[in-house]
């Protein structure tokens, strides 16, 4: 029988995550010639080639990916017997590192927070702000024991490291300046403001979604201004340099602003809860997830004049 060694195989699923074995180096605090020394025990142990030459790279064999699929399921158990032996040695009681996209800490993780401290003391919340897509390579290093995203920066379907909680559909509103001729429309399109100056970020997932928004409504938004940060957004949008698309759940951080409910192409994002699969199971990170889908439960109220 094949010497399997779980150090190893952690970090050839590593390897597979980032990439490179510089990149996995870093991962996991190691130099690069221990991670391809690591790598070369694993396949003199198991009988088989783990990595090939791809240019100046190297890149995963299919036995590799076999070992890996196989795998898959070992780490799953382990990550059920530690939150079992988590139960055990400290009953409800634990820390539970949360990672959140920034609109979602006051929105989700502040509220639930607060109702914990009420309903379970023990149960001890850390929380470490990034953004949607970072939150699951936060989740994917152990660096978190849960990530709220969105899903759409979710990885495949076909990625078995995950298990995903729905949380809440969260519609998109428009921020327009006090004196707009829209601000007191009864009715308002996307497609109204088509020939607007619209005030996005230049990359990252609020300009994709901007952007998505606007092309599913017909058209592609002029960007007057970049910028990524919710008040830089708002004071060029009270300004009236711009509109830009702001997250209900931000509604309530909003000043000197017009609100504004979209109507036939509202834009949504979906906000989902994800925790590496197994890892659910623990009783401080039940608490922490349960405690997540109430606060969604009472979403904010729909945009209007601030």
């Amino acid at each position: 029988m094949a010497e399997w060694d779980l150090r190893k195989l952690h970090i050839l699923r590593t390897l597979r995550e980032r990439g490179t074995v510089t990149a996995t180096a870093e991962a996991l605090h190691m130099t690069p010639s221990a991670v391809s020394q690591q790598l070369t025990n694993l396949a003199a142990q198991l009988g088989v080639p783990l990595l090939e030459a791809h240019g100046r790279r190297v890149r995963l064999t299919d036995a590799a990916r076999l070992v890996l699929a196989h795998a898959e399921a070992v780490f799953e158990q382990l990550e059920r017997a530690d939150a079992a032996l988590a139960a055990y040695a400290q009953g409800e009681a634990g820390e539970v590192r949360v990672g959140a996209f920034p609109t979602a800490v006051p929105a989700l993780v502040v509220p639930a927070v607060r109702a914990l401290r009420t309903t379970h003391p023990q149960v001890t919340v850390r929380v470490r702000e990034a953004e949607a897509a970072e939150a699951y390579d936060l989740l994917a290093a152990g660096d978190v024991d849960l990530a709220l995203s969105l899903a759409a920066e979710a990885p495949s379907a076909a990625d078995r490291r995950f298990t995903h909680v729905p949380l809440l559909t969260d519609p998109l509103d428009v921020a327009l300046p006090p004196g707009h001729p829209l601000a007191g429309a009864d009715v308002l399109k996307l497609t109204d403001l088509a020939a607007e100056p619209w005030i996005f970020g230049g990359s990252g997932p609020w300009s994709d979604i901007t952007r998505r928004a606007c092309e599913a409504a017909g058209f592609s938004p002029h960007q007057g201004h970049s910028a990524s940060g919710w008040t830089a957004i708002l004071a060029m949008v009270e300004a009236g340099m711009g509109v830009a698309l702001v997250p209900r759940m931000a509604a309530g951080r909003q000043d000197g602003v017009v609100l504004r409910e979209l109507t036939a192409d509202r834009p949504v994002r979906h906000v989902v809860a994800a925790v590496r699969k197994g890892g659910g199971t623990g009783p401080p990170v039940a608490r922490v997830l349960r405690a997540l889908r109430d606060a969604a439960a009472r979403p904010p109220a729909p945009g209007r004049d601030s």
